[in-house]
């Protein structure tokens, strides 16, 4: 299954907990549209949240995303893991 990096920016700031709160309801949604979250990132004060998801495709996990807590992510790119 294709591997996504998505990037989501937030105004003013976001705070870890709610971006742990957003990823538990991803979790929860994930399995009906073949969505896996695996990692996530957060910078604070840049409010940049960072996610890495195995998906079908990018849409399914912005789907995922959206119905989970409404947050989609503004940049999503196809990567390969390296080492």
């Amino acid at each position: 299954m294709p591997l996504f990096l998505d990037v989501h920016t937030m105004d003013g700031g976001v705070s870890a907990a709610d971006v742990a709160g957003a990823h538990s309801a991803d979790l929860e949604k994930q399995a009906a549209y073949g969505v896996s979250y695996q990692r996530y990132w957060v910078d604070e004060d840049a409010g940049k949240i960072f996610c890495l998801v195995d998906a079908p495709d990018a849409e399914a996990a912005n789907t995922v995303h959206r119905e989970a807590h409404g947050l989609v992510a503004q940049e999503i790119y196809q990567v390969s893991e390296g080492s």
